[in-house]
């Protein structure tokens, strides 16, 4: 029998809370995996650190309010994308360290998604500053 961790109850592998509680319990796993994936991931903590210089920069660039949110808003994408990325990872690994076709291919495609989600923000950047600066 598998053993029931603090997020699912016995009958259906549900959340068991409903309501206000739920939503404390959801945040608190949720700032738990914020914590793991700063302490266990580089990448992570790489991102934070461009988006905390993203989010400086963009202050002190002279665009508009919708540009400036677009700037940071696109790096948050990356930060998201990472975690996820980090989450199959981590799936991956706990199911087995042998070499496997799909595992394989899972953490390519995770891998794949945040290439495109950087190059997305790179190129929104890019556009954003050379319109701005020089057109």
């Amino acid at each position: 029998m598998s053993k029931i961790t603090p997020h699912q109850s016995q009958e259906s592998g549900k959340p068991g809370n409903t309501g206000l509680k739920r939503i404390v319990k959801a945040t608190g796993y949720s700032i738990q995996g914020l914590k793991a994936a700063f302490k266990h991931e580089a990448a992570i903590r790489q991102e934070l650190a461009l988006l905390s210089f993203a989010v400086i920069l963009a202050w002190l660039v002279d665009v508009g309010m919708v540009e400036r949110i677009l700037m940071i808003g696109v790096v948050v994408l990356v930060l998201i994308v990472e975690l996820v990325n980090s989450a199959i990872e981590a799936v991956v690994d706990r199911i087995g360290i042998e070499r496997h076709e799909l595992s394989g291919r899972a953490k390519d495609i995770g891998s794949a998604a945040v290439m495109v989600a950087l190059a997305f923000a790179g190129f929104t950047w890019l556009y954003i500053l050379t319109s701005r600066y020089l057109g």
